[in-house]
């Protein structure tokens, strides 16, 4: 069994499979970027914390996310401070974040980068997450948008 698609579809032979390795990764990668960190009570670590920003407001002139209660001190205090466009390699950006969590949960990609660029007439940030399948050393290439939220 190469994995399961997410969202799950039942079919008359059971629940619906991936037909490809590259499907299956894109299927995980797809569920660890819709889902927010804490949504999964089995493991609060589960997604992507990006997420947990979704009703905060978005800086344009900075690229970042606006902390709008800055006096409230709370353990998400350093995400305000991350860039939304830049790419894994630069330690305080939202890519890096992304990165950590491909590389924790699936462990199927090897040598796992990822990038964010936010395009602001747009008002779309466009993901791209590589790496090399470890199974069999083939190049890897993930690419979706996400809409910004205000």
């Amino acid at each position: 069994m190469i994995g399961l698609l997410t969202p799950l579809r039942i079919t008359k032979s059971g629940l619906q499979q991936a037909t490809t390795l590259k499907e299956s990764i894109d299927s995980f990668i797809a569920l660890l970027l819709s889902t927010t960190c804490g949504e999964s009570c089995i493991d609060p670590r589960f997604g992507f914390v990006f997420n947990n920003m979704r009703f905060e407001i978005f800086n344009e002139q900075q690229g970042v996310v606006y902390n709008s209660a800055p006096n409230n001190k709370t353990n998400d205090e350093s995400l305000y401070s991350k860039k939304i466009s830049g790419n894994s390699r630069n330690l305080n950006t939202f890519a890096a974040e992304l990165k950590l969590a491909v590389e924790r949960y699936e462990q199927r990609l090897e040598d796992v980068n990822a990038t964010m660029s936010y395009v602001r007439n747009e008002r779309r940030i466009y993901l791209t997450v590589t790496g090399i399948i470890a199974e069999t050393k083939e190049n890897y290439s993930y690419e979706t948008t996400l809409k910004i939220w205000n």
